[in-house]
């Protein structure tokens, strides 16, 4: 294990930046398929003035990659790739079933994007693989034919899966979802793993693991899944997906080291729509935050009945 993270100090970036977060007024879901079809498990990177989507389609459980792309300036002005679906299920390795929650990143050692993912097949858990792109966004390849996060723990028995990434320095920080159980909710708990940014695909999972299983409230007491991170000048922030055995909010805490978490006062910090006809009126997961000048995006996911779909929130914060 590498040592804490040291992230240069400036001053904090404060809880309540996370807790301001708006559904913009038109356009959402930004990313939505016709049922039975989810589109959902979106994840952004900015390349120039491109927002870059990689998101998954979900039809009768099998789990594809999709690309679209939006201006910086308009997120919610969505294109997609004629090329889609750019990554399907493998022909017989570890995701034969399906390929889901792709998390894009580039590498600052190299300049390359990866993408871990999370991979499923039909004799085997959740894992997570690691696809590279020559630089076209919509077209990926797989680095091996071996998981990079594998299963192999009984607090992660049916899951080591949904990654996200913050590199930090000549470190890529990995969280991950732990799943012991074939629940996609109950007793979930969320893991770490570091990789050196010269070798993304060696990957070292934390010892201390699981290292966050929530808060202690009743609103994450369930379990807590799907975290991103974002990078902060004192502190890596995660937002989270808590549930309660019956409704998933989204919850954030800060940390210089992965070991100790401090929760935010204002948790939940995103909850469903209180619109029982929204698209969002019974889930909220996924929050990714990009930052883009003084404008902080989080594309999320959102859920009407048993559908998933993607949308924009947006915080802008008049001092930091």
């Amino acid at each position: 294990m590498r040592g804490p993270i040291r992230p240069a100090k400036r001053e904090i970036l404060p809880f309540e930046v996370f807790a301001s977060f708006k559904r913009i007024e038109k356009g959402n879901p930004i990313i939505a398929c016709g049922p039975p079809q989810w589109a959902a498990a979106t994840h952004g990177i900015v390349v120039g003035d491109t927002l870059h989507y990689i998101w998954a389609r979900n039809q009768n459980n099998r789990w594809v990659l999709m690309h679209s792309t939006a201006p910086v300036s308009r997120p919610w002005e969505v294109e997609h790739d004629p090329r889609n679906p750019i990554l399907q299920p493998s022909a017989d390795g570890f995701d034969d079933k399906s390929v889901e929650y792709p998390f894009p990143f580039r590498n600052p050692a190299d300049g390359t994007f990866y993408m871990y993912y999370r991979g499923e097949g039909h004799n085997a858990p959740e894992q997570t693989g690691l696809l590279v792109s020559d630089g076209d966004l919509g077209k990926w390849r797989r680095v091996g034919t071996t998981p990079v996060i594998l299963a192999d723990t009984d607090h992660e028995r049916w899951g080591a899966t949904h990654p996200s990434v913050a590199v930090v320095g000549d470190t890529i920080h990995i969280v991950y979802t732990g799943r012991p159980t074939g629940s996609c909710e109950e007793g979930v708990t969320i893991c770490h793993a570091t990789a050196p940014t010269s070798d993304p695909a060696n990957v070292t999972k934390n010892p201390a693991n699981p290292v966050f299983t929530g808060t202690g409230q009743p609103w994450d007491s369930f379990g807590v899944r799907e975290a991103e991170l974002f990078v902060g000048p004192e502190y890596i922030h995660m937002l989270y997906g808590g549930c309660d055995g019956k409704t998933c909010r989204i919850g954030h805490v800060r940390t210089r080291d992965f070991r100790a978490f401090e929760p935010s006062p204002l948790n939940p910090v995103f909850v469903p729509d209180e619109d029982p006809d929204a698209w969002d009126c019974d889930g909220v997961l996924t929050p990714q935050v990009i930052k883009v000048g003084d404008t902080y995006t989080m594309i999320y996911a959102g859920r009407k009945g048993n559908e998933w779909q993607t949308g924009l929130a947006i915080a802008r914060p008049s001092a930091e």
